[in-house]
């Protein structure tokens, strides 16, 4: 199943995959929203560019009785969550690492929902001491196994390479550097958004293609049925 728009300027989700207080994340979603305003795309409006912050969303941890597979949701905040990522044909997941992982609140957000995320493209940046490579590592096949298209390019930021702690007390954990990424960091964002646009494009490409020969409906109806017949079966861990 492909959730992607087909009409219209293709809308990016720039995810902040973190909710602490004193986190980096907003900074550096706003980093990279900058950088992609000079895109030839962006410049002809062809995409926008939007921030999904999740600790705006306030999600609880996962309480939906029924799996996310069969779209049956329970509770207001799921449905609001529902829409919020309905809305957008590709998504950027900024997130720092976390004792070698993603951040809770970004993993449960992305449990709770399925068809939503299923055909679109994700870029994953990371940012950490070392990058946050291994963040990008456990959240790729996360991504991939709620069907979306995960791209190759990663981007990945160090604290102590691409921010300036100039002034900054080095010995407070909460010291806010400002960020400044080298110049191949910024090409590597726009490298992202040409392969997020490249795939969204192709994807409507192929959604017309299969309007025009029934095809679209087959499938469809094929993903529904095996969804069900998955799902009949007891769902161990769920």
């Amino acid at each position: 199943m492909n959730g992607t728009r087909q009409h219209g300027p293709i809308k990016v989700g720039l995810v902040v995959g973190s909710s602490r207080p004193g986190r980096r994340g907003p900074t550096v979603a706003g980093w990279v929203a900058e950088t992609t305003v000079g895109h030839p795309a962006a410049r002809a409006g062809e995409v926008t560019i939007e921030l999904v912050d999740l600790a705006e969303q306030r999600l609880p941890m996962l309480d939906e009785p029924v799996p996310a597979r069969f779209g049956d949701y329970r509770h207001d905040h799921t449905r609001r969550w529902s829409t919020v990522v309905a809305a957008y044909d590709a998504f950027v997941f900024v997130t720092p690492e976390y004792n070698s992982s993603v951040p809770a609140v970004l993993k449960n957000a992305i449990d709770y929902l399925d068809a939503e995320w299923r055909g679109k493209p994700a870029g994953v940046l990371t940012y950490g001491v070392r990058g946050g490579g291994r963040a990008a590592e456990h959240l790729r096949p996360i991504l991939a196994e709620v069907g979306m298209e995960v791209l190759p390019t990663h981007v990945e930021l160090g604290l102590f390479t691409d921010f300036d702690w100039t002034g900054a007390d080095r010995s407070d954990p909460t010291a806010d550097g400002r960020i400044s990424p080298g110049e191949d960091r910024a090409a590597m964002i726009t490298a992202m958004l040409t392969e997020l646009l490249a795939a969204v494009r192709e994807h409507r490409v192929g959604h017309r293609a299969d309007l025009a020969t029934g095809a679209g409906e087959a499938a469809d109806l094929t993903t529904g049925a095996e969804m069900a017949g998955r799902d009949a079966v007891p769902a161990v861990g769920r």
